[in-house]
């Protein structure tokens, strides 16, 4: 069976390395606020072409902490629109309602997945004070021009990079674009911790201080609490396991885009539609997500031909019990991108033989 993500092999090539970070942890003493999340947070802000990254609990919270500071540092209030697309994770939506903000569900592009030019500027109204672009499944959303929309109209950018450590456009990185960028660590990420974690990107260092003081409690200073804060930090392990696996992204990244040019290159299968790459070697391959019109009948035929298949995500947001208030909102895209999209197995540790298994299958449905 090729698994959809083998995250034991994926952890093994580091095991050595990983085993040696822990046990510097443990023996340090210190395992909340010190040396080793430091050392990260520098390490991921440059990386990501940042000046500064906050290490907080998971990615999530990333999201949170970042709309949070924004109020308050009196750049948004109560009611303000967060423009977010209709087809992200529920993640990115529960976050601006944390926030006692309002969701404006977006289209995105069915070919890309990500937010349009043309579809933010038609939902801006004077409500309107962040964009949220989510750069789905690994590619950067078009951020040259929602950077300019955001100029032109005075609004805040929040990337949504959950999914898209590394990835690039114009030869900039995916946190970088925006006022601030929110990734997770979770352990199936393309940087995946041995557990939760998430980081907050910005060049911003006002920001980056109320984010990292929300985060601890709303102190700066042990026992002094500035603001009414709660407690979402980046622990010492695991910003040590993160260290260990960030040498190695680029050389993860490389492998995701070497399947994924396979993939695209020697697919032919007029039942499935292929993913719009644009320039391969900048998205990061998070999910190789294809469409077809008769999902559960594939994901069924491919799992008897050994090749695990996951669903992201079988239910579009404004559709969950959660946001049942949203019951008479249509939203077609979004609709029909989640009963038609399958992930197919993209993981750096696959072979080249697992690789050829699952194209020989789908050529043959």
């Amino acid at each position: 069976m090729i698994s959809f993500l083998d995250l034991q092999k994926i952890n093994a090539q580091y095991r050595d390395e990983t085993i040696a970070a822990c046990t510097r942890v443990i023996d340090s003493g210190w395992y909340i606020n010190g040396s080793e999340l430091e050392q990260f947070e520098a390490r991921f802000a440059n990386y990501c072409g940042a000046e500064h990254a906050v290490g907080v609990g998971n990615g999530l919270d990333a999201l949170i902490l970042t709309l949070r500071a924004w109020k308050e540092l009196g750049k948004l209030k109560g009611g303000d629109e967060v423009i977010v697309p209709s087809n992200t994770y529920i993640a990115s939506i529960l976050a601006i309602s944390a926030n006692d903000l309002t969701p404006v569900l977006v289209e995105p592009d069915p070919s890309t997945y990500n937010l349009t030019a043309v579809g933010i500027t038609k939902a801006i109204t004077e409500k309107t004070k962040v964009i949220l672009p989510v750069h789905l499944y690994g590619r950067i959303s078009p951020m040259d021009e929602i950077m300019s929309i955001a100029e032109k109209f005075g609004l805040l950018v929040l990337e949504d990079c959950a999914q898209a450590h590394g990835a690039e456009l114009k030869g900039k990185k995916a946190g970088s674009w925006g006022d601030a960028g929110a990734f997770s660590f979770y352990p199936g990420k393309n940087l995946g911790a041995l557990g939760d974690g998430g980081a907050v990107t910005t060049s911003n260092a006002e920001l980056a201080d109320v984010i990292r003081t929300l985060g601890n409690y709303g102190s700066r200073k042990k026992y002094e609490n500035d603001i009414k804060g709660v407690n979402s930090r980046l622990d010492e392990m695991q910003a040590a396991i993160l260290s260990v696996k960030l040498k190695y992204l680029n050389k993860d990244t490389l492998r995701r885009q070497e399947i994924a040019s396979r993939y695209l290159q020697e697919i032919d299968q007029k039942l499935i539609v292929l993913p719009e790459a644009g320039d391969v070697s900048e998205h990061v391959w998070h999910l190789f997500v294809i469409k077809t019109k008769d999902r559960l009948r594939l994901q069924n035929y491919l799992l008897n031909k050994g090749v695990q298949t996951l669903i992201h995500y079988p239910q579009p947001p404004h559709k969950q019990k959660a946001y049942s208030e949203w019951g008479g909102v249509d939203l077609p895209i979004a609709e029909q991108i989640h009963n038609e999209v399958l992930s197919l197995p993209i993981s750096p540790v696959m072979t080249n033989d697992d690789v050829a298994i699952v194209i020989q299958a789908l050529n043959d449905y």
